[in-house]
């Protein structure tokens, strides 16, 4: 008897007739001999919805970060009521648990708490008396504070994950909108081709270069833990990709040179002009940073320039994400006599675009296939970063899905059979 996790998020359980669709997948699955622990986020747009009321209550809602994730939270636990309902309605034995009664600890941190323990005592008796166990994604408890935290969007997959590995799951599923992993996003590149399977090296960068089909941290938890993931569509029987935590079973004897083109529209550019050319100063800008609480992606520094080795300045360049944008210019705006800069130029209308592949490694002309395609297109290239299995370009906004199609034809990704999206969101 295996014992498989499932995941499904908010777009598949988006409405009363969805989750009775869940609900027979997940009695399916069971059925064939498997015992079953699911992980539900909230319905559909539950959560941005739950953030506009406490919007509409208090100006910064955030300022009260226990109570906020008091709120966010039920929309899981609706998710997983709901869900052990239609279950049980159509036959079938189930025990919805929150993250807490999972047996999920975390970080104190509310709004983005860390696991830090998964003892799921609870899941295992249910198992064991043949219930299927539905588990609210995205929250856990902090043993210290006594309170319930959240994972940060996207923490459901997480939380499946994390299950998975405590519970030494056969396999780890991630129901969305899509068939799997494609090598580009579907909704840009319509000739997108889903890959059979993918390591979970190149998954990760994929997913820190913008790819929303699973979540970050996910990832780096399965491959941590070695669990294998299988990235599937709730509206269709396609088996999807498996995600191979290592490279067993035969899986990927010879990975291709490029795995996916991603694209990232969430970043923001910050370029602090005329900085002294003397030794210190990009620790102090990059200080003032981090005080602020922003992750920084790309950085470039241009050659110094000036006559004269007291007058030399140098400019630097750095992405980060749009929501920070303005904290981070203003921590450096309130630092600017101190770190001696000239000017600032704030630029919200960049995108990334990356391409992925293990078998890079070993494979060369793939920056010359890069730049080729972008110059045909017309695409102008203002930063560049480089990994063992990444590239990543910055460009315009308004030419990204350009850039994205124009350079999935090149590395030959395209497909003749036109990708499907059954709901939208990719989540």
């Amino acid at each position: 008897m295996a014992l498989i996790v499932q995941k499904f998020g908010g777009s598949s359980v988006g409405d009363a007739q969805k989750i009775k669709h869940v609900a027979n997948r997940v009695i399916e699955t069971q059925r064939a001999g498997n015992q079953v622990v699911v992980v539900v986020s909230a319905m559909g747009d539950t959560t941005d919805e739950l953030i506009d009321l406490a919007q509409s209550v208090a100006e910064n809602p955030y300022n009260s970060p226990r109570e906020m994730d008091m709120l966010l939270t039920s929309g899981e636990r609706i998710s997983m009521a709901l869900l052990a309902l239609a279950i049980n309605a159509a036959g079938a034995s189930s025990r919805s648990f929150t993250g807490s009664q999972a047996g999920i600890m975390t970080s104190a941190k509310h709004g983005d708490a860390r696991i830090s323990e998964v003892t799921p005592t609870r899941i295992r008796e249910a198992l064991d008396d043949g219930d299927i166990a539905i588990v609210a994604g995205f929250q856990g408890f902090n043993k210290d504070s006594k309170d319930v935290t959240t994972l940060g969007r996207g923490g459901s997959d997480t939380t499946a994950v994390a299950l998975a590995a405590a519970l030494n799951a056969d396999l780890c599923e991630i129901y969305s909108d899509v068939d799997g992993v494609y090598t580009c996003d579907p909704r840009v590149v319509s000739s997108a081709k889903k890959l059979d399977s993918i390591d979970v090296e190149s998954m990760l960068e994929l997913a820190a270069a913008g790819a929303k089909i699973l979540h970050i941290r996910a990832v780096e938890y399965a491959r941590r833990h070695g669990v294998d993931l299988r990235v599937r569509s709730t509206f269709s029987t396609d088996p999807g990709t498996i995600v191979y935590s290592n490279l067993k079973d035969g899986a990927q004897m010879e990975e291709p040179v490029v795995s996916g083109v991603a694209t990232d529209k969430s970043q923001a550019q910050i370029t602090v002009i005329g900085i002294p050319d003397v030794p210190g100063k990009a620790a102090e800008i990059f200080t003032a940073v981090a005080k602020a609480g922003a992750n920084i992606d790309m950085i470039v520094q241009n050659t110094p320039t000036g006559s004269d080795v007291t007058d030399r300045v140098s400019d630097i360049s750095f992405t980060l994400p749009k929501a920070d944008l303005q904290r981070v210019a203003n921590a450096l705006e309130a630092a600017k006599e101190s770190l001696g800069y000239r000017e600032l130029e704030l630029d919200d209308s960049i995108g990334k675009l990356s391409v992925v592949g293990a078998g890079m490694r070993t494979h060369s002309g793939v920056s010359a296939t890069l730049f080729g395609a972008l110059a045909k297109a017309g695409i102008n290239i203002e930063m560049i970063s480089t990994s063992e299995i990444r590239i990543s370009v910055v460009t315009s906004l308004a030419q990204l899905d350009e850039a994205a199609r124009a350079v999935h034809t090149a590395f030959e990704l395209d497909s003749d059979v036109e990708a499907v999206v059954y709901a939208g969101t990719g989540r």
